[in-house]
């Protein structure tokens, strides 16, 4: 296989950068998310630290050419750690007029637009719903770095001698744009190339066409004038160690393994496929060689119903789903609970309600975690702050599920699902010990067998079925407290209510108290939970560097709460609280702590951006 030139190898002068932000932004078919998939990658090989935010079309098959099926892919390298995929953009890339309109109010002034002048044509126009071409604005040049390419004639005139159909070889193009963008910013062709032939070895003319098409877009930027610079940003100071990058959904597919293999148990997830929690079913079902069962149910309640049943035989059992199939398993996490079985139930949550916004981001489902079961169902809550942290959530979410007996409600986001970042790969001397125990055996003139007594965490014992002599009853009914029999009776019941609600609440002397980066009292605290985190604590930084009084608390525990989280607030004068919802943590604090608390809300589908909560606090 041919190698590429050096980088940078012309006498283009290089200006030296200490991050970048880039989107590229295209029809859902023109291969955004590989393209930004691919520069995350080789972003994150140059050395860099990377965050990136993948944006998908709300439909299936939105219509080609309109603004509701632009797809795209934002990435944010840099030499300094960072912690979200970047605010306002330095260069956007589009493919069509639709990709333009929706995103160029994104790119800052002198940043660079890339533009595949090839789909500015009057069909173009009338899709995306606009009357006249937009690169015609006189004002265009004055703003930005205008770099136009007809990159459908370039890449169909780079793989003509393979002499392929139209139609497949203008799916090259996004291979175009990749090697234009990285003659840009000084990244190495070979990672890619060695994707290409990894993917596409088996179909050599698809293979070559788009290593023809990648060279294509980078030597265009060596010879071409309309870029008179290019871009370099230098490797980050990270911790050391082997790192990889991963997604959010990676992560917490990872981390169930890991805690399975911890603890002695065979995993197994009972899962129905939804957006965007599916492809942690795709990812477990690659590792069989690891005791992992995976079972696509017919719907959501009989993949629920399978994860119980699992647990009741002694796995470690998970389900996967988002606010609506989790709306559907509702009464059977209540059963779950009322058995007091360990299971780890993942909501993904997206925008709702409904089927709402399936493609987009969202916090709005934390009511639905703290509340969302009939009768007194209190469960404990546990969110990840980042793609990387889902691995020890996970991990942590199967601690507190086998040490209490019960099931844990885990609360990612699309945000955090399908984002990436670098993971430092943890020493598995280093990962925590997860002993589990069951009753053995007992002879038949042994005293009788109680399943619901309790020991020092008000936990009840994790029999076997099969085991002799430890037989027992399970159902929905209410429990007779230590033998488990059904019971109507009035006392038992509030009995069982009760010891059901202090055993969640007993968790909170399992869990770390609460940290608080930046200020420890002062004016302001910024009180965040979930994929808030990178805008929160980037945000911070800057306005503690400015010498504000302001100090942040990060919350991965929702229930319940941090034992040391009232003090915690009673240091500061105000409380913030940025939340994707309208305000869902707030209610909750207030009613805890009868605390007036500031909000921040957005139910845009998108994330806040640092700028938004950095202006909030000021």
């Amino acid at each position: 296989m041919s190698t590429t030139a050096p980088v940078n190898a012309s006498d283009r002068p290089v200006e030296n950068i200490s991050s970048a932000t880039v989107r590229l932004a295209g029809d859902s078919g023109d291969g955004m998310q590989l393209t930004g998939s691919q520069l995350t990658n080789t972003s994150a090989l140059a050395g860099n630290d990377v965050a990136t935010f993948p944006d998908f079309p709300a439909e299936i098959r939105a219509p080609r050419g309109t603004r509701a099926g632009v797809s795209g892919f934002q990435v944010q390298f840099a030499s300094e750690d960072i912690f979200t995929p970047g605010d306002q953009l330095d260069t956007l890339v589009v493919m069509n007029p639709a990709a333009y309109i929706t995103n160029i109010g994104d790119l800052r002034k002198g940043g660079t637009l890339v533009v595949n002048t090839d789909s500015f044509t009057d069909k173009d126009f009338r899709l995306a719903d606009i009357e006249e071409d937009p690169l015609d604005d006189p004002d265009l040049e004055n703003n930005y770095r205008v770099i136009k390419i007809g990159m459908t004639t370039l890449t169909r005139a780079a793989v003509e001698e393979l002499e392929l159909s139209t139609k497949i070889a203008d799916r090259c193009k996004n291979f175009f744009a990749m090697g234009f963008i990285y003659w840009l910013y000084g990244r190495d062709l070979q990672p890619t190339l060695t994707f290409i032939e990894q993917k596409f070895g088996n179909k050599p003319e698809i293979s070559g066409a788009n290593e023809r098409a990648l060279k294509a877009g980078w030597n265009f930027g060596e010879t071409t004038e309309s870029a008179l610079s290019t871009y370099h940003v230098t490797p980050a100071k990270l911790e050391p160690g082997t790192y990889r990058n991963i997604m959010g959904n990676q992560a917490l597919a990872l981390g169930c393994v890991t805690a399975a293999r911890l603890s002695g148990k065979e995993l197994f997830l009972g899962s129905y496929p939804i957006t965007p929690a599916s492809d942690i079913l795709h990812e477990l079902s690659r590792h069989k060689h690891f005791g992992v069962r995976t079972f696509q149910a017919e719907d959501e309640i009989a993949a629920v119903c399978s994860t119980i049943g699992a647990a009741f035989g002694g796995a470690m059992a998970i389900t996967t789903s988002s606010g609506p199939g989790i709306a559907l398993k509702g009464e059977a996490i209540g059963l779950g609970m009322i058995l007091e079985l360990p299971m780890i139930v993942i909501n993904i949550q997206r925008g709702g309600p409904s089927t709402g916004l399936p493609t987009k981001t969202e916090q709005s489902d934390l009511y639905q975690a703290m509340y969302g079961r009939n009768g007194e169902s209190p469960l404990p809550i546990i969110a990840p702050r980042s793609p990387s942290d889902c691995f020890r959530t996970a991990i942590e979410a199967w601690q507190i599920a086998s040490k209490y007996m019960i099931p844990v409600l885990l609360l990612s986001d699309g945000y955090i699902a399908n984002g990436a970042e670098p993971w430092l790969i943890p020493n598995a001397a280093d990962l925590p010990e997860i002993n589990i125990q069951h009753p053995g055996p007992r002879e038949e003139d042994a005293e009788p067998f109680l399943p619901y007594l309790r020991n020092e965490d008000l936990a009840r014992p994790w029999a076997i079925p099969g085991t002799k002599g430890l037989e027992h009853r399970i159902g929905g009914l209410e429990k007779q407290e230590n033998t488990g029999n059904v019971s109507y009776d009035p006392d038992n019941h509030q009995r069982m209510c009760e010891l059901r609600n202090e055993k969640v609440q007993k968790i909170a002397e399992f869990i770390p108290e609460q940290e608080v980066f930046g200020e420890q009292s002062g004016d302001v605290l910024v009180l965040s939970w979930g994929g808030t985190y990178g805008a929160c604590v980037t945000a911070v930084t800057r306005c503690v560097s400015d010498g504000l009084s302001v100090g942040h608390a990060h919350l991965r525990h929702l229930c319940p709460f941090p034992r040391n989280l009232e003090t915690i607030l009673g240091n500061f004068k105000k409380v913030l609280i940025p939340e994707l919802n309208l305000g869902q943590l707030n209610t909750i604090i207030r009613s805890e702590f009868l605390l007036e608390a500031e909000t921040l809300n957005k139910v845009k589908g998108r994330p806040f951006t640092v700028t938004e909560i950095e202006a909030k606090f000021r």
